[in-house]
């Protein structure tokens, strides 16, 4: 199939899901969060929490609005992850010096002792997905999932 040259069927008739970017961004996606969280249990972390783990792995302090910001998610979604989190140990609030009505979201020092057996974690599971690809078709993979990103927030706009 040649990707520049890619066009939606024009009826239901037509529709073969095992044909579509759509279908494997999806079905990537689920087996990427299920393994990872997997992987990730023993050191108390899960993969939806990423975004804010990393939005707050160099000792940054940010608000709830801009880690929902951030994560792409919505306020209330954000508010139920970053409670877990408290729970958990992971993150930790304190009061915004620029507002008193508002906290500043970090990770605690236990959470933050252990991003770096997290991110081993991490690069294996990448290193485990790209097995048989060479390092050049993986680039290309990365340039081609960049673009589709692209053309994706594109219509968010």
């Amino acid at each position: 199939m040649n990707i520049g040259a890619y066009a939606m069927p024009n009826t239901d008739d037509d529709w073969e899901p095992l044909r579509h970017p759509g279908h494997y961004f999806s079905r990537i996606a689920r087996e990427l969060s299920r393994i990872g969280d997997a992987r990730l249990r023993d050191l108390g972390f899960a993969t939806a929490q990423l975004p804010v783990l990393v939005a707050l792995k160099d000792g940054e302090r940010l608000s709830q609005t801009e880690l929902a910001r951030w994560a792409k998610v919505e306020q209330p979604t954000m508010a139920q992850m970053l409670a877990r989190m408290e729970r958990d140990g992971i993150v930790k609030r304190e009061p915004d010096p620029r507002d008193g009505r508002s906290s500043l979201i970090s990770l605690t020092d236990e959470a933050l002792a252990r991003l770096p057996a997290g991110r081993a974690i991490l690069r294996q599971g990448n290193a485990d997905i790209m097995k048989g690809l060479s390092p050049e078709e993986v680039d290309t993979l990365v340039s081609l999932l960049q673009r589709v990103l692209a053309n994706i927030e594109a219509l968010e706009q």
